[in-house]
């Protein structure tokens, strides 16, 4: 999965919060698999994270299940959903993020 987030005026610093816990708390939910993911900003602050679900089931799952969909409604107060092709540098040949930390300090 590769997801794609341009934070609200102001909901920069929320959403890196955000990415920094969110799929710690997926795998907490059985819902990401222990694959390390990573998670990249760009010079813009748009913010690139890439993991790995369970299933096809998880995440269609994830649609209903209460504690993700709160958790996707903390995203919806700081940052707007992107399409890859969106993010800055998309069309570059090796474009060059900055990377984030996760849960633990560990990446993914």
């Amino acid at each position: 999965m590769i997801a794609c987030f341009r934070p609200l005026p102001g909901g920069e610093e929320q959403l890196r919060e955000l990415t920094r816990t969110h799929v710690q708390r997926l795998r907490d939910l059985g819902l990401a698999t222990d694959r390390p993911g990573i998670a990249m900003e760009t010079q813009d602050g748009d913010v690139v994270e890439v993991f790995e679900w369970v299933s096809e089931e998880a995440i269609a799952s994830a649609h209903e299940h209460p504690e993700v969909r709160a958790m996707w409604a903390e995203y919806e107060q700081c940052c707007t959903y992107l399409p890859v092709s969106q993010i800055a540098d998309a069309g570059a040949l090796f474009p060059d993020y900055t990377p984030l930390p996760t849960e633990g300090g560990r990446w993914g």
